[in-house]
Order: C-alpha cells, then sequence, then structure tokens
C-alpha cells in the first residue's frame, strides 16, 4: 500500500470526529482568497484538493463555486457527499490521489488545498495543480493554526500534547513551521488572518481525535489523553466554553 492510500486509511478512522470536530474558516479568508488571486468564486470552478469531509468544498458552494472535491479517503468522501447532497451549484465527489489529478487540462479557475498540501507530493501536486487550471486561475493553499501563543491556557495544551504523543506536530515543537507551499509556485501574496473559535470542550476535542497524530495511537492511549485534556479544560473553564485563538494561514500563487 502506497503512501498516500496509507493516509486515507488512517484518516478513515478518524472520518467522524474530522466530521464532527474541525473548525471551518473565517469570513475573512474568502473575501481575502478572492481579493488576492481575482477569481471570483460565485461561479467559478474550483479543485478541492484533499477535500476530506468537505469544510472547505462546502463553503466554497455556498458562495456559488462548482465544486470537484478529490480526495484519496473513501469514508471521507462518503461524509462529504451525504452532506451535500441537495441544492446548486453541483459538487463532484472523485476518490483520487492530488499528486495524480484524473482531470483534463484547463478545467479549473482555482486549486485549493485545505489543510491538506502538507501530505502531498510538493512538485508532483503543484505540477498536477497547473495543469487542470485555465491560464487566469490560481492555487491556494491555507491552514487553520491554534494560535498558542495568544493564550496560556492554550499553550499548555499543546505542550501536554507535545509531551505525550510521539508523532505531534504543532506550536509546541520548536522546529514548526507552516508547509512551505509558497516556495512551490510563483506567490502572488500570502497572508496571516486571525480569529477566534469559541467551541465546547467536548467539541473542542474531538477536533483533537481527529488529527493523525492521534489517529496513530492505541485507543486505550487516545482515550486517556483526551481525559487528561477534558480535566485540565474543565478546570480552567468551568463554564464548558473555550475562547480559542486562531490563525489562517493564506498562500496564493499562479
Amino acid at each position: 500500500m502506497g503512501p498516500i492510500k496509507d493516509l486515507a486509511r488512517v484518516f478513515d478512522r478518524v472520518a467522524d470526529a474530522y466530521d464532527a470536530g474541525r473548525p471551518g474558516y473565517p469570513d475573512e479568508l474568502y473575501r481575502a482568497l478572492s481579493e488576492v488571486s481575482g477569481v471570483e468564486l460565485d461561479g467559478a470552478t474550483t479543485v478541492d484538493v484533499g477535500a476530506g469531509t468537505g469544510i472547505m468544498t462546502r463553503a466554497l458552494r455556498s458562495r456559488g463555486s462548482h465544486v470537484i472535491a478529490i480526495d484519496p479517503g473513501a469514508e471521507m468522501l462518503a461524509r462529504l457527499v451525504s452532506r451535500s447532497e441537495s441544492g446548486p451549484p453541483a459538487v463532484a465527489a472523485v476518490l483520487a490521489d492530488g499528486n495524480t489529478l484524473p482531470l483534463a487540462d484547463g478545467v479549473a479557475d482555482l486549486v485549493t488545498y485545505a489543510q491538506s498540501w502538507h501530505w502531498l507530493d510538493p512538485v508532483a501536486s503543484i505540477a498536477e495543480a497547473r495543469r487542470v487550471l485555465r491560464p487566469e486561475g490560481a492555487i491556494v493553499g491555507c491552514w487553520n493554526f491554534n494560535h498558542a501563543a495568544q493564550a496560556d491556557w492554550l499553550a499548555a495544551y499543546e505542550a501536554r500534547l507535545a509531551e505525550a504523543v510521539p508523532t505531534y506536530y504543532g506550536p509546541a515543537v520548536e522546529q514548526w513551521s507552516v508547509p512551505p507551499i509558497a516556495s512551490s509556485f510563483e506567490v502572488i501574496e500570502e497572508r496571516w488572518i486571525p480569529w477566534t473559535r469559541l467551541v465546547g470542550i467536548e467539541h473542542f476535542l474531538l477536533d483533537l481525535r481527529s488529527h493523525s497524530y492521534m489517529a496513530a495511537l492505541s485507543p486505550e492511549s487516545a482515550d486517556e489523553l483526551v481525559d487528561r485534556q477534558r480535566v485540565e479544560l474543565r478546570e480552567e473553564f468551568p463554564e464548558g466554553m473555550l475562547p480559542v485563538p486562531m490563525r489562517v494561514y493564506l498562500a496564493v500563487g499562479r
């Protein structure tokens, strides 16, 4: 089994948590995406690579885009399809690898990688994006991050993850950085977009369970870690709601 199929199997194991727990993106991201790329989302054809359960797909569709959702995970795509069955414009869900897009040349106005490009081959994926884009099209990479430096409780939460999870990679790791997508194409612009996510503790912990480093743990170890985080978070926020400082990294290029 190749690396992409292995990855699909990992995320398929946490598809329910991913669908229920992962945050969406602030409205400002979509305004910035359109402004920087010069592509109006309403009426655009967008290839959403690594679409997962459809967080970005649904947001693009609600803004009038015709979306082709690409993902290697059958369980992830099943959830995307089940939540995208009604209303125009249509969504095409394709079980495929973002390194080899099963699409004709020049069919798209945008190719988006929402929380996904870092799993792909940095050269092959961008070559494929260029191939399927129209001449005035754009490539978009974006990632939602906890902004741990803005809150002591969030920094402590990330530090507990780094201590407990061997494969953790995030703000508590000194060498952590944004995925280097901007070095892979001709950059139009990069932006950081701050926002705050108000979320219940249990919803926040579902998000935790959706990460690949959690899927790599045994179920017992994952449960133990989630329980520990729950205790700490309830002590800090007895009312059960978390104001989570976030920031989105956006890179747009040709």
